[in-house]
């Protein structure tokens, strides 16, 4: 009986690891993606800034197995796809305020 109980909260606890974990450290650093726009002031197409000003490339891998886990390309890859982050034709990235805005993201 007890061991049952046991082996069940190990799986929960992996599970918790597994799907929630990840999700709130990705909501997390949509606000942290979104305050770096800001900072950079690429807020409109003339003022767009690449993925490497930004600081928001993906980590190497050897980069990836020297330091925890950054979820901010997650996160901005999240933007992009609901057009709050938006590209412009040489490749570079800036902040839509008015579809942040409408979003409801910063009120969560």
């Amino acid at each position: 009986m007890e061991n049952g109980l046991f082996v069940s909260a190990i799986i929960i606890m992996v599970l918790l690891a597994m799907f929630v974990i990840p999700r709130f450290m990705v909501k997390r650093s949509i606000k942290q993606v979104i305050r770096i726009f800001r900072q950079q002031y690429a807020l409109d197409a003339k003022s767009a800034r690449t993925i490497d000003e930004l600081k928001l490339r993906p980590r190497s891998m050897l980069e990836g197995m020297m330091k925890t886990r950054d979820y901010k390309p997650q996160a901005l890859q999240a933007l992009i796809r609901v057009d709050i982050v938006l590209t412009t034709e040489d490749d570079k990235l800036y902040l839509s305020e008015d579809k942040l805005d409408s979003s409801g993201i910063e009120r969560r």
